[in-house]
């Protein structure tokens, strides 16, 4: 016998899952849990709207209310639409959306996945240059006549699959922080057998602490330099140990194909030759890239 769903499972499963937080909340699972235990009305939720409230009020066996002002109005179901002409790539639309519906890179143009944007406007506040507007995909429908089911699923997977994307991302820079901090540690014991110098004389007494500032210093490079070495031969050896493969490639033309084998080989001798310079010349990873567009470059 499979236990009943908890009532938090059951408020969730009746909301439109768009993230919207117009609730309050920063998602709409944290709205059920409030909901729930009764921190949070039932009608604070404007994508649901009026059926969302009354969906609300059966399970819960309260009356039908108004929804809640403060919380916002019920309206058509928009997106977001991003104008290429204005956008400058900074990338802040895309941290801000909750179902990962903006596709982009750092400087180029980004887009929305219409079908996947759920018109929670989170996006439009966070734009600097004011480039991203929300159109309407309905007329005259709202809440769930907006909206479907299957939607709701889809937006609520999504939004789980970020959330274990960005938790996996916080876990792996503070053990890289932690690593750095591991290793820093370790210098300064070294310093006195490094930079052994005499106390006979007032000028060796002066020479000390740049003699020990320097040695930290040099000591700090190389270990920057051991981990970056270190991290980029685990890399490559990840690499290796799987195939990667490209998707969507099993319908493209032998033309296509015959570049794409020419990319990944041309990419080949570039790894090879970028691992040979590090293992001749490691320091090479601290010096700063030289800017093409810079005039005195020689």
């Amino acid at each position: 016998m499979t236990a009943s769903p908890s009532l938090a499972n059951q408020i969730n499963d009746l909301l439109p899952q768009t993230q919207c937080t117009k609730c309050g909340y920063s998602g709409c699972r944290p709205y059920a849990n409030a909901v729930a235990n009764g921190t949070a009305s039932y009608n604070q939720c404007p994508p649901g709207g009026w059926q969302g409230i009354s969906r609300l009020a059966s399970l819960l066996n309260k009356p039908v209310i108004p929804l809640n002002p403060v919380n916002g109005v019920e309206r058509a179901r928009p997106r977001a639409v991003i104008n290429e002409n204005l956008c400058i790539g900074c990338t802040l639309c895309i941290k801000a959306c909750p179902v990962d519906a903006i596709v982009g890179a750092p400087k180029q143009l980004h887009t929305v996945l219409a079908d996947w944007c759920t018109g929670c406007d989170l996006c439009v506040s966070m734009c600097p240059v004011n480039c991203i507007k929300m159109i309407p995909v309905t007329i005259i429908d709202t809440g769930w006549d907006a909206w479907s089911p299957q939607q709701a699923l889809e937006s609520r997977h999504r939004h789980e699959q970020r959330n274990i994307r960005l938790m996996e991302e916080r876990d792996k820079a503070k053990q890289r922080a932690a690593t750095r901090r591991a290793i820093l540690t370790q210098i300064p014991p070294t310093l006195e057998s490094t930079a052994p110098l005499s106390t006979t004389s007032a000028g060796s007494l002066e020479a000390r602490p740049i003699a020990l500032s320097k040695n930290y210093t040099d000591a700090q490079k190389k270990a920057i330099i051991e981990m970056a070495v270190s991290r980029a031969r685990k890399k490559k050896e990840e690499q290796t140990s799987q195939e990667i493969r490209l998707h969507n490639t099993s319908d493209v033309s032998l033309v296509t194909r015959s570049k794409i084998d020419a990319l990944k080989a041309q990419q080949q001798r570039l790894n090879w030759a970028r691992d040979n310079r590090v293992q001749s010349d490691p320091s090479c990873l601290l010096k700063p890239r030289r800017n093409n567009s810079d005039p005195d470059a020689g």
